[in-house]
Protein backbone atom coordinates (compact mmCIF):
# COMPACT_ATOMS: atom_id res chain seq x y z
CA UNK A 1 0.00 0.00 0.00
CA UNK A 2 1.17 3.39 -1.11
CA UNK A 3 2.36 6.22 1.20
CA UNK A 4 0.25 8.72 2.00
CA UNK A 5 1.25 12.06 0.42
CA UNK A 6 -1.18 14.22 2.10
CA UNK A 7 -0.16 13.45 5.41
CA UNK A 8 1.10 16.82 6.66
CA UNK A 9 4.10 15.94 8.92
CA UNK A 10 6.24 13.14 9.68
CA UNK A 11 8.53 14.09 11.72
CA UNK A 12 6.65 13.65 15.08
CA UNK A 13 4.10 11.24 16.66
CA UNK A 14 0.77 13.01 17.52
CA UNK A 15 -2.97 13.41 17.02
CA UNK A 16 -2.32 15.96 14.15
CA UNK A 17 0.04 13.31 12.38
CA UNK A 18 -3.13 11.72 10.29
CA UNK A 19 -4.72 15.51 9.56
CA UNK A 20 -4.53 16.09 5.55
CA UNK A 21 -5.27 18.47 2.77
CA UNK A 22 -8.94 17.38 2.39
CA UNK A 23 -9.44 19.32 -1.14
CA UNK A 24 -6.19 18.94 -2.40
CA UNK A 25 -7.13 14.72 -1.81
CA UNK A 26 -10.43 15.24 -2.90
CA UNK A 27 -9.29 16.48 -6.33
CA UNK A 28 -7.16 13.55 -6.66
CA UNK A 29 -8.97 10.68 -5.42
CA UNK A 30 -11.18 12.33 -7.94
CA UNK A 31 -8.90 12.03 -10.90
CA UNK A 32 -7.82 9.03 -10.10
CA UNK A 33 -11.11 7.87 -10.15
CA UNK A 34 -12.22 9.24 -13.64
CA UNK A 35 -9.26 7.82 -15.45
CA UNK A 36 -9.35 4.20 -14.01
CA UNK A 37 -12.85 3.62 -14.59
CA UNK A 38 -13.20 5.09 -17.68
CA UNK A 39 -9.44 5.33 -19.58
CA UNK A 40 -8.70 1.84 -17.82
CA UNK A 41 -11.35 -0.06 -17.31
CA UNK A 42 -14.05 1.55 -20.18
CA UNK A 43 -16.65 1.98 -17.93
CA UNK A 44 -19.01 4.96 -17.60
CA UNK A 45 -19.81 5.54 -14.15
CA UNK A 46 -19.95 3.87 -10.77
CA UNK A 47 -22.46 1.88 -8.38
CA UNK A 48 -21.69 2.23 -5.04
CA UNK A 49 -23.48 0.08 -1.90
CA UNK A 50 -24.99 2.49 0.32
CA UNK A 51 -24.59 1.67 3.98
CA UNK A 52 -26.05 5.56 5.49
CA UNK A 53 -22.37 5.42 6.88
CA UNK A 54 -19.75 7.53 6.66
CA UNK A 55 -17.18 5.32 4.57
CA UNK A 56 -20.29 4.50 1.60
CA UNK A 57 -21.09 8.72 1.79
CA UNK A 58 -18.15 9.75 1.25
CA UNK A 59 -17.14 7.25 -1.94
CA UNK A 60 -20.34 8.16 -3.13
CA UNK A 61 -19.94 11.84 -2.73
CA UNK A 62 -16.26 11.37 -4.55
CA UNK A 63 -18.06 9.64 -7.55
CA UNK A 64 -20.07 12.62 -7.94
CA UNK A 65 -16.93 14.75 -7.98
CA UNK A 66 -15.44 12.28 -10.48
CA UNK A 67 -18.22 11.46 -12.88
CA UNK A 68 -21.29 13.20 -11.58
CA UNK A 69 -24.62 12.80 -10.11
CA UNK A 70 -26.28 11.34 -13.62
CA UNK A 71 -23.39 8.57 -13.72
CA UNK A 72 -23.48 7.52 -9.85
CA UNK A 73 -26.09 4.72 -8.86
CA UNK A 74 -26.74 4.35 -5.09
CA UNK A 75 -27.94 0.80 -3.92
CA UNK A 76 -29.71 0.39 -0.78
CA UNK A 77 -29.84 -3.11 0.05
CA UNK A 78 -31.33 -4.11 3.79
CA UNK A 79 -32.08 -7.41 4.96
CA UNK A 80 -34.68 -9.11 8.04
CA UNK A 81 -31.30 -7.47 10.28
CA UNK A 82 -30.72 -4.11 8.95
CA UNK A 83 -31.36 -1.14 11.00
CA UNK A 84 -34.11 1.37 9.54
CA UNK A 85 -31.53 4.21 10.42
CA UNK A 86 -29.01 2.71 7.92
CA UNK A 87 -31.84 2.96 5.37
CA UNK A 88 -33.30 5.82 6.23
CA UNK A 89 -29.68 7.64 6.03
CA UNK A 90 -28.77 6.14 2.88
CA UNK A 91 -31.87 7.37 1.24
CA UNK A 92 -30.65 10.80 2.84
CA UNK A 93 -26.80 11.32 1.40
CA UNK A 94 -28.83 10.03 -2.00
CA UNK A 95 -30.87 12.93 -2.11
CA UNK A 96 -28.24 15.14 -1.00
CA UNK A 97 -25.77 13.88 -3.56
CA UNK A 98 -28.72 14.04 -5.85
CA UNK A 99 -27.68 10.37 -7.60
CA UNK A 100 -30.61 7.89 -7.99
CA UNK A 101 -31.00 4.95 -5.68
CA UNK A 102 -32.38 1.82 -5.62
CA UNK A 103 -33.73 -0.31 -2.90
CA UNK A 104 -32.95 -4.09 -3.32
CA UNK A 105 -34.08 -5.44 -0.43
CA UNK A 106 -31.75 -9.32 -0.03
CA UNK A 107 -33.81 -10.69 2.77
CA UNK A 108 -36.25 -13.46 0.69
CA UNK A 109 -33.28 -14.23 -1.07
CA UNK A 110 -31.19 -15.08 1.71
CA UNK A 111 -34.15 -16.97 3.20
CA UNK A 112 -34.11 -18.78 0.19
CA UNK A 113 -30.74 -20.00 0.49
CA UNK A 114 -31.00 -20.31 4.02
CA UNK A 115 -28.75 -17.98 5.64
CA UNK A 116 -30.89 -17.21 8.44
CA UNK A 117 -31.65 -20.95 8.86
CA UNK A 118 -27.90 -21.78 8.89
CA UNK A 119 -27.63 -18.63 12.22
CA UNK A 120 -29.65 -20.09 13.92
CA UNK A 121 -28.62 -23.94 13.53
CA UNK A 122 -25.01 -22.81 14.55
CA UNK A 123 -26.61 -20.51 17.79
CA UNK A 124 -28.62 -23.43 19.08
CA UNK A 125 -25.82 -25.38 19.60
CA UNK A 126 -24.99 -23.66 22.90
CA UNK A 127 -28.09 -21.52 23.32
CA UNK A 128 -30.88 -24.76 22.11
CA UNK A 129 -33.82 -22.10 22.23
CA UNK A 130 -32.90 -19.43 20.14
CA UNK A 131 -35.26 -18.95 17.45
CA UNK A 132 -38.04 -16.57 16.69
CA UNK A 133 -37.69 -13.68 18.53
CA UNK A 134 -34.09 -13.86 19.73
CA UNK A 135 -31.73 -11.28 18.69
CA UNK A 136 -27.56 -11.73 18.67
CA UNK A 137 -24.18 -10.39 17.93
CA UNK A 138 -20.30 -11.65 17.96
CA UNK A 139 -18.26 -9.08 20.16
CA UNK A 140 -14.66 -8.85 21.44
CA UNK A 141 -13.27 -7.96 24.47
CA UNK A 142 -12.02 -4.93 23.95
CA UNK A 143 -8.46 -4.49 24.45
CA UNK A 144 -8.65 -2.14 27.31
CA UNK A 145 -10.04 -4.53 29.38
CA UNK A 146 -8.86 -7.51 28.16
CA UNK A 147 -5.66 -8.94 29.81
CA UNK A 148 -4.94 -11.91 27.37
CA UNK A 149 -5.94 -13.12 23.67
CA UNK A 150 -9.03 -12.01 22.30
CA UNK A 151 -11.53 -14.18 21.88
CA UNK A 152 -14.92 -13.32 19.77
CA UNK A 153 -18.26 -14.77 22.00
CA UNK A 154 -21.52 -14.91 21.23
CA UNK A 155 -24.13 -12.56 22.75
CA UNK A 156 -27.52 -13.15 22.22
CA UNK A 157 -30.77 -11.54 23.43
CA UNK A 158 -33.86 -13.70 24.23
CA UNK A 159 -37.99 -12.19 23.68
CA UNK A 160 -38.01 -11.05 27.28
CA UNK A 161 -35.16 -8.70 26.99
CA UNK A 162 -32.55 -11.23 29.03
CA UNK A 163 -28.88 -11.04 27.67
CA UNK A 164 -26.38 -13.27 28.27
CA UNK A 165 -22.52 -13.90 26.48
CA UNK A 166 -21.60 -17.71 26.24
CA UNK A 167 -18.29 -19.19 24.15
CA UNK A 168 -18.95 -20.79 20.90
CA UNK A 169 -17.53 -24.26 20.00
CA UNK A 170 -14.86 -23.40 17.01
CA UNK A 171 -17.39 -25.52 14.02
CA UNK A 172 -20.43 -23.30 15.40
CA UNK A 173 -18.35 -20.05 15.15
CA UNK A 174 -17.04 -20.90 11.73
CA UNK A 175 -20.58 -21.74 10.60
CA UNK A 176 -22.00 -19.08 12.46
CA UNK A 177 -19.73 -16.75 10.37
CA UNK A 178 -20.12 -18.72 6.95
CA UNK A 179 -23.97 -18.12 6.84
CA UNK A 180 -23.68 -14.43 7.93
CA UNK A 181 -21.16 -13.95 5.02
CA UNK A 182 -24.25 -14.63 2.71
CA UNK A 183 -24.79 -11.03 3.04
CA UNK A 184 -21.87 -9.13 1.75
CA UNK A 185 -21.51 -11.54 -1.06
CA UNK A 186 -25.22 -11.15 -2.01
CA UNK A 187 -24.98 -7.11 -1.75
CA UNK A 188 -21.66 -7.38 -4.03
CA UNK A 189 -23.52 -9.53 -6.56
CA UNK A 190 -26.46 -6.88 -6.75
CA UNK A 191 -23.51 -4.27 -7.03
CA UNK A 192 -22.38 -6.54 -10.04
CA UNK A 193 -25.77 -6.91 -11.77
CA UNK A 194 -26.39 -3.24 -11.82
CA UNK A 195 -22.70 -2.64 -12.99
CA UNK A 196 -23.40 -5.24 -16.10
CA UNK A 197 -26.14 -3.46 -17.18
CA UNK A 198 -25.34 0.88 -16.89
CA UNK A 199 -21.69 -0.75 -17.49
CA UNK A 200 -20.77 1.20 -14.41
CA UNK A 201 -17.79 -0.30 -12.28
CA UNK A 202 -18.38 -0.91 -8.99
CA UNK A 203 -16.83 1.36 -6.01
CA UNK A 204 -15.79 -0.23 -3.01
CA UNK A 205 -15.79 1.34 0.70
CA UNK A 206 -13.52 0.19 2.77
CA UNK A 207 -10.89 2.28 4.22
CA UNK A 208 -7.33 1.55 5.43
CA UNK A 209 -8.32 0.13 8.72
CA UNK A 210 -10.54 -2.32 7.32
CA UNK A 211 -8.47 -3.24 4.37
CA UNK A 212 -5.33 -3.64 6.14
CA UNK A 213 -6.74 -5.22 8.91
CA UNK A 214 -9.17 -7.90 6.66
CA UNK A 215 -12.65 -6.07 8.02
CA UNK A 216 -14.28 -7.54 5.01
CA UNK A 217 -16.08 -10.61 3.13
CA UNK A 218 -13.38 -11.93 0.30
CA UNK A 219 -16.26 -11.93 -3.03
CA UNK A 220 -18.21 -9.82 -0.75
CA UNK A 221 -17.71 -5.95 0.30
CA UNK A 222 -13.99 -7.12 -0.11
CA UNK A 223 -14.36 -7.19 -4.10
CA UNK A 224 -14.70 -4.06 -5.87
CA UNK A 225 -13.44 -2.45 -9.35
CA UNK A 226 -11.85 0.39 -7.92
CA UNK A 227 -11.08 0.94 -3.67
CA UNK A 228 -10.86 5.09 -3.87
CA UNK A 229 -10.22 5.37 0.11
CA UNK A 230 -8.62 2.25 0.54
CA UNK A 231 -5.49 4.10 1.51
CA UNK A 232 -7.08 6.25 4.41
CA UNK A 233 -7.57 5.71 7.85
CA UNK A 234 -10.88 6.27 9.07
CA UNK A 235 -9.61 9.73 10.69
CA UNK A 236 -9.04 10.73 7.24
CA UNK A 237 -12.73 9.99 5.77
CA UNK A 238 -14.35 11.90 8.27
CA UNK A 239 -12.59 14.79 7.36
CA UNK A 240 -12.92 14.26 3.93
CA UNK A 241 -16.66 14.25 5.13
CA UNK A 242 -16.73 17.66 6.45
CA UNK A 243 -15.08 19.02 3.17
CA UNK A 244 -17.52 16.99 0.64
CA UNK A 245 -20.25 18.30 2.88
CA UNK A 246 -21.94 14.93 4.17
CA UNK A 247 -24.59 15.29 6.92
CA UNK A 248 -23.72 15.81 10.68
CA UNK A 249 -26.05 13.21 10.92
CA UNK A 250 -23.93 10.56 9.09
CA UNK A 251 -20.93 12.10 10.76
CA UNK A 252 -22.02 11.92 13.96
CA UNK A 253 -23.39 8.39 13.90
CA UNK A 254 -20.57 5.79 15.28
CA UNK A 255 -19.61 3.03 12.72
CA UNK A 256 -21.41 0.12 12.96
CA UNK A 257 -21.63 -3.39 11.57
CA UNK A 258 -25.65 -3.94 10.67
CA UNK A 259 -24.97 -7.20 10.69
CA UNK A 260 -26.44 -8.91 13.28
CA UNK A 261 -29.52 -8.32 14.71
CA UNK A 262 -28.54 -6.97 17.77
CA UNK A 263 -27.15 -3.36 17.43
CA UNK A 264 -23.20 -3.27 17.64
CA UNK A 265 -20.32 -1.38 16.75
CA UNK A 266 -17.44 -1.75 14.90
CA UNK A 267 -14.88 -1.59 18.03
CA UNK A 268 -17.55 -4.17 19.61
CA UNK A 269 -17.55 -6.25 16.82
CA UNK A 270 -13.88 -6.32 15.19
CA UNK A 271 -11.62 -3.77 16.24
CA UNK A 272 -11.51 -3.88 20.03
CA UNK A 273 -10.46 0.06 19.89
CA UNK A 274 -12.43 3.09 18.85
CA UNK A 275 -11.38 4.08 15.26
CA UNK A 276 -9.25 6.84 16.22
CA UNK A 277 -6.99 4.77 18.75
CA UNK A 278 -6.65 1.96 15.70
CA UNK A 279 -5.89 4.77 13.65
CA UNK A 280 -2.76 6.10 15.17
CA UNK A 281 -1.93 2.66 16.72
CA UNK A 282 -1.64 1.51 13.29
CA UNK A 283 0.06 4.15 12.29
CA UNK A 284 2.28 4.16 14.99
CA UNK A 285 2.84 -0.10 14.16
CA UNK A 286 4.25 0.78 10.37
CA UNK A 287 5.86 3.60 11.11
CA UNK A 288 8.15 1.76 13.63
CA UNK A 289 7.36 3.82 16.70
CA UNK A 290 7.82 2.71 20.26
CA UNK A 291 4.53 1.69 22.27
CA UNK A 292 5.91 4.10 25.06
CA UNK A 293 5.66 6.59 22.77
CA UNK A 294 2.09 5.64 20.94
CA UNK A 295 1.07 4.90 25.07
CA UNK A 296 1.67 8.93 25.53
CA UNK A 297 -0.24 9.92 22.44
CA UNK A 298 -3.26 7.16 22.69
CA UNK A 299 -3.81 7.75 26.69
CA UNK A 300 -3.34 3.76 26.57
CA UNK A 301 -1.02 2.14 28.58
CA UNK A 302 2.16 0.65 27.30
CA UNK A 303 0.99 -2.81 27.75
CA UNK A 304 -2.34 -1.97 25.90
CA UNK A 305 -0.36 -0.44 22.94
CA UNK A 306 1.48 -3.63 22.88
CA UNK A 307 -1.19 -5.85 22.82
CA UNK A 308 -2.86 -3.65 19.96
CA UNK A 309 0.37 -4.32 18.00
CA UNK A 310 0.33 -7.77 18.49
CA UNK A 311 -3.64 -7.63 17.36
CA UNK A 312 -2.58 -5.79 14.45
CA UNK A 313 -0.12 -8.22 13.62
CA UNK A 314 -2.34 -11.27 14.16
CA UNK A 315 -5.01 -10.23 11.96
CA UNK A 316 -2.98 -9.38 9.12
CA UNK A 317 -1.90 -12.73 9.36
CA UNK A 318 -5.27 -14.05 9.50
CA UNK A 319 -6.39 -11.61 6.32
CA UNK A 320 -3.60 -13.14 4.03
CA UNK A 321 -6.14 -15.52 2.65
CA UNK A 322 -8.87 -12.85 2.33
CA UNK A 323 -6.28 -10.52 0.17
CA UNK A 324 -5.29 -13.74 -1.83
CA UNK A 325 -5.79 -13.82 -5.40
CA UNK A 326 -6.38 -17.34 -7.08
CA UNK A 327 -3.38 -19.56 -7.54
CA UNK A 328 -2.54 -20.95 -10.46
CA UNK A 329 -0.12 -24.21 -11.17
CA UNK A 330 1.69 -21.95 -13.88
CA UNK A 331 1.61 -18.30 -14.41
CA UNK A 332 -0.33 -17.10 -17.49
CA UNK A 333 0.94 -14.22 -19.27
CA UNK A 334 -1.62 -11.73 -19.88
CA UNK A 335 -0.67 -9.09 -23.19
Amino acid sequence: MSSLAPIARRDAFDREVLKLDAEKETDRIAAALSDQVVAVLGRRGAVVGLSGGIDSSVVAALCVRAFGREKVLGLLMPEHHSSSESLRLGRRIAAELGIEAIVEDIGPALGVLGAYRRQEDAIRAVVPDYGEGWKCKLVLPPIRESTGINVTRLTVQDPRGAVATVRLPPDSYLQLVAATNYKQRLRKMTEYYHADRLRYAVVGTPNRLEHDQGFFVKQGDGTADVMPIAHLYKTQVYQLAAYLGVPEEIRQRPPTTDTFSMPQSQEEFYFALPYDLMDLCLYAADHGIAAETAAGVTGLTVDQVRRAFRDIGAKRRASRYLHARSLLVTPVAME
